[in-house]
């Protein structure tokens, strides 16, 4: 596991990094595309069906999250939902009567300590009602 770690850091410092004004250029491109998105929707409302304009603004938004991929931070963050899914493979997932055994177990657990609260509540109340209902 450290090993695979240390090659992951060691392939990510050697990956050349973009420039900083192509990011910057990048960013401002996605902004952009979903700024053009959403206002044309709004210019072209009358002119197209809602169907058309939820395609069109699906793919524009497809094409900016492409471009935002192509960044520093967006490949930093698709290696991360790559190790995420990695990780995610490794589960041991419990089995079917395994989680029902632990949701029954949660359920009782949860109806005993209501209970109790419930009595504890219904304790204090009496002896608040008591407290004030002295006259002296």
């Amino acid at each position: 596991m450290a090993l695979e770690i240390e090659k992951k850091k060691n392939e990510s410092e050697a990956s050349v990094e973009k420039s900083k004004g192509l990011n910057i250029f990048l960013w401002l491109l996605t902004v952009a595309i979903i700024a053009a998105s959403a206002f044309g929707n709004i210019y072209f409302q009358d002119q197209y069906s809602t169907p058309i304009r939820v395609v069109a603004v699906i793919v524009l938004l497809l094409i900016s999250l492409g471009v935002a991929a192509t960044t520093n931070q967006g490949r930093k963050a698709l290696g991360f939902f790559q190790d995420a899914r990695t990780e995610l493979r490794r589960i041991v997932w419990p089995s079917r009567p395994e989680a029902t055994q632990t949701t029954f177990i949660v359920v009782g657990v949860t109806v005993f300590v209501s209970l109790i609260l419930w009595g504890l509540d219904s304790i204090i109340v009496s002896i608040i009602t008591f407290l004030t209902d002295w006259r002296f």
